[in-house]
């Protein structure tokens, strides 16, 4: 005899509220296993995709880890450091900025930035700001980092995870399926397989769009010469993942920078702006239909509202899962909706006659 509804409501949500405690007292012991999971779950349809071509599971494990490990190598080499110095270098020469800028206003606008204006003691103390906590907020960071997480930890554990875990994706999801409750299997299935779908076409759809516009603006602006371009488009691919924000971000600090560098020379200017009009243009009609698809089910507020919620009570931890627990309340909640609009709940005694 199934137990009653009152009774499996009760039960879901104590595992939830578990789940909930064990993610806000343990989340920077979880990060690398969290991690982990997300690069398995992000390449699993590559090594389906290599067993479908005659690979096993460990052959086809083995080639992305080769492979993985040569773009870790590179990136190591050639990017992170580049990265690096030119955000270092953007946060100091903000005070030099920010003076250009307040002369180029009271040239111009003479009436709107007078010596006591509001105006010019704020745009003067925002490049100073910039460069005093911007250096400070980059070595918290950095620190922090290293002392919770413990670099090593993420450089050995994350990869070794994400092995593991990619190697016995498919039997930990028939183990699980194994466990479902008999009375709801199907049911159940039927919404991780709408998850799943959403996730799939957020997560690694608009991951490879990142990646695919972020490299696209970092090398396109350091091809126009348009110094801290490599941080403009590292930016910029970033926050991609919100529509229109990434392209917002990066465009305004892109163009702003080139103001400044490239003050008279238009050609220089508009090649900045068209770089991210052609960026957003490619992002619409090729990149965000082809891999992400048009329906993916997760609105841009409710998604800045996840991350903000969980980020703000889990840390780190709880912004890498908000965009799974988003995607699955999601699914969820319309499937409620669903149930409701068949009920006698919502159709009344009009729905029972046409029965």
């Amino acid at each position: 005899m199934a137990l009653p509804v009152q009774k499996q409501m009760l039960y879901w949500g104590i595992a939830a509220a578990v789940f909930l405690a064990l993610l806000w007292a343990m989340g920077d012991v979880l990060l690398p296993f969290v991690l982990g999971g997300a690069i398995a779950y992000f390449l699993d349809p590559v090594a389906d995709r290599l067993e479908r071509l005659g690979l096993s599971r460990v052959a086809a494990t083995g080639l992305i880890t080769i492979v993985g490990i040569l773009i870790f190598v590179l990136m190591a080499l050639l990017v992170i450091p580049t990265l690096t110095n030119q955000a270092l270098q953007l946060v100091n020469v903000a005070p030099e900025y920010a003076k250009s800028f307040t002369a180029f206003l009271t040239e111009r606008f003479p009436s709107l930035l007078d010596a006591s204006s509001t105006v010019r003691q704020s745009i003067s103390t925002l490049g100073e700001t910039i460069q005093s906590r911007g250096a400070e907020l980059l070595n918290t960071a950095l620190s922090s980092v290293a002392s919770i997480l413990n670099v090593v930890v993420l450089l050995v554990i994350v990869p070794v995870v994400s092995v593991y875990l990619l190697l016995d994706w498919d039997r930990m999801v028939a183990r699980i399926d194994e466990l479902l409750p008999r009375d709801h299997a199907d049911t159940i299935r039927q919404l991780a397989r709408d998850i799943d779908a959403t996730l799939a076409s957020f997560i690694r759809g608009m991951g490879t769009v990142c990646l695919i516009l972020g490299t696209y603006y970092a090398f396109a602006l350091m091809l126009v010469g348009l110094q801290f371009g490599l941080v403009v488009g590292f930016v910029a691919g970033l926050v991609t993942f919100i529509p229109y924000l990434g392209a917002l971000i990066g465009g305004a600090l892109a163009i702003g920078l080139a103001l400044f560098q490239f003050w008279g020379d238009w050609v220089s200017i508009g090649m900045v702006a068209g770089i991210f009009v052609v960026g957003q243009v490619v992002e619409g009609n090729i990149l965000t239909p082809k891999l992400v698809g048009n329906s993916v089910g997760l609105h841009p507020v409710w998604l800045i509202l996840a991350l903000s919620v969980f980020g703000a009570a889990f840390g780190f931890v709880g912004m890498l899962v908000a965009v799974p627990v988003a995607a699955a309340i999601g699914v969820i909640a319309r499937f409620a909706v669903s149930q409701y609009k068949s009920s006698l709940l919502y159709r009344g005694q009009a729905g029972r006659h046409e029965d």
